[in-house]
């Protein structure tokens, strides 16, 4: 049995990212409208209803540059080790002139900061696990397609025609492709429960350059 280790994960961004002027990312629990709009008040958060549920802080979500592990995790895999990392997607960071590094108050896209990750480690294949056996255009409508594999070119096409929303399958399409584009094999998305199919390409979602 290989050793398993687990990293606590730094992940950079840049303090001018745009998504610092327009917080989505909701996070922590939710209010009644009087008392969200009173903590925004005090706290100076952005507070927006979320889901019919009730009211909730809604925080930055930028661009994961790099993970200040990197090296380190890259180590630890070469010598046979399992490693845990980027969990949450990692803690964001930010550089300060003297180099040193501070925690921002963010929440990084999970499927994005598993790209950068993979693609500094020098992993051949990126797996991202989700709801669903394969990635479909026109989800959820009659006209639903379940895709088996997908290019870069295709995949950047259905992105631009809204196929795949920011909320939803956006971010792992993203996150795929841009594993490939940075020198990746390929890129599966699937479900947990078909996770050993997918590996031996009988199930999932296959992103290929071309």
């Amino acid at each position: 049995m290989p050793p398993v280790a687990s990293i606590v994960t730094q992940v950079l961004v840049d303090p001018a990212d745009p998504a610092f002027q327009h917080p989505t990312k909701p996070i922590g629990p939710f209010y009644d409208q009087i008392t969200a709009e009173a903590l925004a008040a005090e706290k100076g958060w952005t507070v927006v209803q979320d889901s019919d549920r009730g009211w909730r802080r809604v925080v930055p979500s930028p661009q994961p540059i790099e993970v200040i592990e990197a090296t380190a995790i890259r180590a630890l895999i070469e010598t046979g080790a399992i490693v845990v990392a980027g969990g949450g997607g990692g803690i964001p960071v930010v550089r300060q002139p003297d180099g040193t590094l501070r925690g921002v108050e963010a929440v990084i896209d999970k499927d994005l900061a598993a790209e950068r990750l993979a693609s500094l480690v020098g992993a051949d294949t990126l797996v991202l696990l989700t709801g669903v056996r394969k990635v479909a255009l026109d989800y959820g409508t009659p006209r639903q397609r379940d895709l088996a594999s997908v290019t870069i070119a295709e995949a950047e096409r259905y992105l631009a025609e809204g196929q795949f929303p920011a909320g939803s399958m956006g971010p792992k399409v993203k996150a795929a492709t841009r594993f490939l584009a940075n020198g990746g094999k390929e890129a599966i998305v699937t479900a947990p429960e078909a996770l050993a199919e997918a590996l031996s390409g009988n199930e999932g979602t296959r992103f290929v350059r071309e």
